[in-house]
This record gives C-alpha cells, structure tokens and sequence, in this order.
C-alpha cells in the first residue's frame, strides 16, 4: 500500500482531516477530506478565552472519528495541529489531556508564528511562481500573514482578529464601528508592504472566492488560484455586509457561513484596504497542505525541487504506466517549438504549456483506449491543481484534445473556458506541434532518430522509420504557414 499521512488541523471555528498519498518521492494526492463545523472557541471569548465544555465535547466527537477515517486508510502517520483557539484558551490543557487518554494522540499547539509558516510555505510551493505575495489566513481566532518572495518565506505576523472573536466581541452586540475600530488597530502591528498581490487562505476566503466565481459565471471550477481585482472583491464584500440572511443565499454564501460570514468578510476587506492590494488570488491549500509538506520535504529546505510539479508527476505515477511515447513526444515537441515558434507567432511563455501537454498525452490510454484523448483532456482539467494559473491549465488540459481533419480552436467549448485560452491562431499552432510530434513518432520510435531543419521558410523531416507518419500527416490540420516535406 502506497504510505498515506493523515493531517488534521483544529481551529476556532472548524476541525478539518486531509488524508494524503504519496505516489512517488515528492508526487502526492489528497485521498479524502473532511470538516466539521464544531465551533471550539464558541462562547470562548465572551468568557475570558475560557473553552466551554459544549464546544470541546463537540470537537472531542468530531476529532475521535476523523481519527477512525484515517486508520481507515491505513495512515502510517497522524499528525495532528491546533491554533488559536487552544493556543489562547487558559484551560487548553483539559482538552489536551483529555485527547491522550481517550485517544493516544498528541496534539501540537503551534504559535502563531509557525501557522503564518505553514499556511505561506504551502501557498510559495503549491500556486504560480509570484514574486512577491502577502498571504493572509483569516481564521476563527486570529489571521496570519507571511511575506513571500521568490518562493521563499520573509516575514511572519499574527494578529488576534479572527471571525469568531470579531463576531462575539462585536458582530453579536450589533457595535460594527468598535469592530472596525478594533481591527485597524491591530493592523497597525504590521509593516508596510511593498507587494500589492494578496494571496488568500482560510474558508472565509474561499467562501466569498467561491460565491464571486458563481456569481461571475466564472468558467473553470477551481477555486485555487482563481485571480480576481481589488475592486471586483471590495465590491462584493460591500453586498456582503449589507445582505439580509435570504440576500446572502442568493449571493451563493452557504448557510453554514450565514453567522461568520459578515465579520470575515469586513475583517478582508479592511486587511485588502490597508495593505492597498491589488491583486488577490484565492489559495486552496493551507496549514493541512503545510504541515504535511513540511514532513514531505523537510530534507529539501521545504521546497520542491526547480521545475517539479506535483500534479503533473501524480498523473504521470497513476495513469501513465505507457508514457514512454509521451515522454519521447515531449522531446520532440521542444525541438519543434524551438525551430517553428517564431516563424509561428508563439510567445516562448508557452513552450512550458507545450512540454507539459506532451508528458501527459498518453495518460487517457491507461483509463481506455478508444477517445484516450477526451480522457486526457479530463484528468488533466480536474487534476492539474498546484503551480499553475488557470490560463496554463485550461490550455494544457485542451492541447490533449485530437480530431482529425480539425483545428483545435474549432474543438473548444461554446459554454467552457474559451476565455482562459489563447487567440485561435496561438491555439491551432500549438496543438499543431504536439500532434505533430505524436505523428512524428507514430512508429513509437525514439525522438532522436528523427531529423528537423528548416530551409525557405520549410520544415524538413528525415528518418528511417517514418513511412507511418507521412501517411498520417494529413490527419493535421497545419498552420498554413507550416510547410512539412519529408525527405
């Protein structure tokens, strides 16, 4: 059985289980994830910190199964965090005791410091290449911020303004000016940051990341990495705060978020009016992410190594038992690219699009051979999840997409993600280079017993074995300005 970690992660407001698999070295998908909404620092505040014992019977129930799913799986590992609300709570140690002995586990109350670690280590390792981000992690009890720049972690802040805490100082006594008053006081604790990128972490965040996408009809349903505007955002938090309990079920806000939502929303939008962001870009990883890669890669400065994607080598270890041919395509494919592409009016930003599309060619085939390509395209959209934008992965996930006889902008969607790709003619010259080199290599033989060099504006193509390949040729549809003659 491949190893498989357990992570669960115990805050002010929610307890969440992440069950992750290792495919390979650094390679890892989530097997299975679960919430529960126990509140553990209800009341909390309202009593001098002091957990009450409804909250901690609740999130002992909660805690006790999520510990029978993932023996379930078979977890080698347990690791098991808290934050706020067991890191403010004087009578933390009631709870802590009563979980060792009820169920052997010890829990890792972590400062804040270290979850402004794990929650920003995540997001520099599993989102784009940013080269200077502030992530901020609004939670039941505090938020965390972290200075990111050029994948490295620079600074560390964490402030007691959390949804529960705003909600039941505040919110629950109806004083939203001393909310306000209180938050842009505890704002003034932090810097002043050069960045105007906003990275977003915690369910506050993607409960409103989530509701904007449907509001927008937004065409990809991922919530990482989706990217959205200051203005966009201020806007719909406005509405928001505003919003009667039916106005915010027809905002897309889920009922389970109607108590919290207000105070984590004004909590955003004074943190997005104070560090003057411009950009905001929705993270799905988080602590959990954090924790389990900081015992995934704590040999390797947790960092993946230059260049490595997760999601791309999971796909590659589950479905791509016969990519041998792909790997070879990948090959050929850049020789293709670095020989066509200007000629072509490709920008050299998408030669990582192309490599990464010709790795994963053949991964349909391990599901059914017969529309392998369609497969493909499917694993790709729903599985290429960490360190791309949703440009690159809607593009990567189309090239997979063959007709014959069919250029690939007429094979896009009427209702899907036209608006994430590309102008039609980068589109059709790019997925004329990766089936290219498919047909190049229809023999299934190596990349380099194949010849290219243009001459007069031709692509010239010598061989030994491709009798196969000139007939297939005319299953392309070229650029008109690509001119293929086999010598």
């Amino acid at each position: 059985m491949a190893k498989c970690t357990a992570v669960i992660d115990i805050g002010s407001n929610s307890i969440r289980l992440a069950v992750f698999q290792k495919t390979s070295r650094f390679a890892f998908h989530i097997l299975h994830e679960a919430k529960s909404s126990v509140r553990l620092s209800e009341n909390a505040y309202k009593n001098n910190g002091f957990l009450q014992h409804e909250a901690m019977e609740r999130t002992a129930l909660a805690l006790g199964e999520f510990l029978s799913i993932a023996r379930s799986f078979g977890a080698r590992k347990i690791l098991c965090v808290a934050t706020s609300a067991l890191r403010d709570a004087p009578n933390a140690s009631v709870f802590l005791s009563r979980i060792r002995r009820d169920h052997d586990l010890s829990i890792k109350v972590i400062s804040g410091e270290r979850e402004a670690y794990l929650g920003g280590m995540a997001c520099a390792n599993l989102l784009p290449p940013i080269p200077e981000a502030i992530s901020v992690d609004v939670g039941g009890g505090s938020s965390e911020f972290t200075l990111l720049r050029n994948g490295k972690v620079e600074q560390l802040f964490s402030l007691n303004i959390g949804t529960v805490r705003i909600k039941e100082l505040f919110f629950d006594t109806d004083n939203i000016a001393g909310a306000i008053e209180y938050i842009d006081e505890a704002l003034k604790q932090l810097p002043h940051f050069d960045t105007t990128t906003l990275i977003g972490i915690g369910g506050t965040f993607r409960a409103i990341t989530r509701a904007l996408m449907k509001k927008e009809e937004y065409p990809l349903k991922k919530l990482h990495a989706y990217t959205t505007d200051e203005t966009s955002f201020l806007r719909f938090t406005d509405q928001i705060q505003d919003s009667t309990p039916k106005k915010l079920r027809s905002l897309f806000i889920k009922p389970d978020r109607f108590d919290t939502i207000k105070p984590g929303s004004l909590i955003l939008e004074r943190i997005v009016r104070y560090t003057k962001s411009k950009t905001l870009i929705c993270s799905g990883v988080g602590v959990r992410e954090g924790v389990f890669l900081g015992d995934l890669l704590r040999n390797s400065g947790d960092r993946f190594p230059a260049n490595y994607n997760p999601s791309v080598r999971y796909l590659l270890d589950t479905y791509g038992l016969h990519s041998t041919h792909a790997q070879q395509c990948a090959h050929l494919s850049k020789r293709l690219f670095e020989l066509l592409h200007v000629s072509l009016g490709i920008s050299p930003e998408h030669h990582r699009e192309l490599s990464i599309a010709a790795k994963l060619l053949s991964i349909g085939v391990d599901v059914r051979y017969y529309a392998y390509q369609r497969h493909s395209h499917y694993l790709a959209m729903n599985t290429l999840d960490y360190a791309l934008n949703h440009s690159q992965i809607a593009l990567i996930a189309h090239l997979l997409l063959f007709k014959k006889g069919h250029a690939s902008s007429s094979l896009v969607p009427k209702e899907g993600y036209g608006t994430l790709l590309p102008d039609n003619s980068t589109l059709d010259a790019l997925s004329a280079l990766l089936w290219l080199s498919h047909i190049l290599l229809a023999s299934r033989i190596d990349a380099s017993e194949v010849s290219l060099h243009v001459e007069e504006g031709k692509l010239f193509v010598s061989g030994k074995h491709l009798y196969l390949a000139r007939e297939q040729l005319k299953n392309i549809v070229l650029p008109k300005s690509l001119i293929v003659v086999f010598d």
